[in-house]
């Protein structure tokens, strides 16, 4: 990048960047994608626990059932497993069997954090001897510390387990995650799930494509903040003569597909209800176009993190399910329209996800000061 090109690539603000981030996001109005397809189309779906990927479609898609994400699960065709930034997510078994090889460098310097409590350990006849065990039969993680212990019992179990989860594709086998039902984690590898091999770890370019079709614009610190992987700076520059560069309000070099939708800045954004962890408040270095300045953090305590919602499109307050009552906390105040919009956007998730089920919904305390 040139000082010359920078300065004179057209500005984005704040708000023309939250509008285009919100239409990737299918935020900003429902689209009628099936669940696979929207899945695949944001590239995964943050799913630390069982129910954020539901609620995230919930809010995105138009006529959504739960139980078409579900049975997707049950079917292999959407699965659980560590990828991006060595965080759960739901993916098509294909972005799986890519994606995983794609932040696979990142795994390996993950694993490199945890030396000490691996001295003495051939990782690569664990990662022999972890396919063979939850090959023949699904595995937990308690499972798996013990059959490595039995072999290397001057390890760190935690550090056995992440060697595990680090050197091998491991996907969580249903019941888990399934809609109304789950269970704990047992593991099983993505292509003895899948019944196909992983791919080889492709050239970055075509990511670079999906994650600003999702999430653009975008700068390359953006996208390193999404995947947790260094190196994307050769594929931003091999693919500039084929995208649109603009810059932030601080000259931040942003790149964007040239005929993605940049809504304009005063579009009406609804309120949405975002679980805990979605990728849209995650995805970017800087969250100022979703996370105004004076609300940074207040939807994490320690390393809990709250569900979300949105009003204008930005950050503004958090929610929870208490027994039979919606609770909503705004960060700030809402006017009496905007409460009335958010509470009729929680009466339509309730109906969504909990069809037939009675809630109250209230204004008042979801974090613990």
């Amino acid at each position: 990048m040139t000082k010359t090109t920078s300065q004179a690539a057209p500005v984005l603000g704040v708000r023309a960047l939250n509008r285009a981030t919100l239409d990737r996001q299918l935020l900003l109005r429902r689209c009628p994608l099936t669940a696979r397809a929207a899945v695949a189309h944001l590239v995964g779906l943050q799913a630390q626990n069982v129910t954020p990927p539901y609620h995230a479609l919930a809010a995105r898609l138009e006529g959504f059932d739960p139980m078409e994400l579900s049975g997707l699960m049950a079917d292999r065709e959407v699965v659980r497993i560590v990828t991006l930034r060595s965080t759960i997510h739901t993916h098509t078994a294909d972005d799986c069997l890519t994606l995983r090889p794609f932040v696979q460098p990142a795994r390996e310097r993950e694993l490199a954090q945890f030396r000490k409590g691996l001295a003495g350990v051939d990782l690569d006849r664990l990662a022999v001897l972890v396919r063979e065990l939850v090959e023949a039969e699904p595995r937990t993680m308690r499972q798996l510390r013990e059959a490595l212990l039995a072999t290397w019992p001057d390890a760190d179990p935690q550090a056995l387990a992440l060697a595990a989860r680090c050197r091998l594709p491991l996907v969580q086998v249903t019941p888990r995650g399934l809609w109304g039902r789950s269970g704990q984690v047992v593991l099983t590898t993505a292509e003895h799930w899948l019944g196909r091999p992983v791919e080889p770890e492709p050239a970055p370019d075509e990511t670079v494509l999906r994650y600003l079709a999702a999430f653009g614009p975008a700068s390359v610190r953006d996208m390193r903040t999404w995947a947790g992987v260094t190196g994307l700076n050769s594929a931003f520059e091999r693919l500039r003569p084929r995208l649109a560069v603009f810059r932030d309000e601080h000259g931040v070099e942003l790149f964007d597909l040239p005929d993605a939708p940049r809504p304009d800045p005063d579009v009406p954004a609804p309120p949405r209800f975002l679980p805990e962890f979605d990728n849209l408040l995650l995805s970017h270095a800087d969250r100022a176009r979703v996370v105004p300045p004076e609300y940074w953090g207040r939807n994490w305590q320690g390393n809990q993190s709250y569900r979300t919602f949105l009003v204008d499109g930005f950050l503004a307050g958090v929610w929870k399910l208490a027994d039979d009552t919606l609770v909503l906390e705004p960060f700030g105040t809402l006017t009496k329209a905007q409460r009335e919009d958010v509470t009729a956007e929680g009466e339509r998730m309730l109906a969504v996800l909990h069809p037939g089920a009675s809630y109250d919904i209230r204004f008042g305390a979801v974090v613990r000061r």
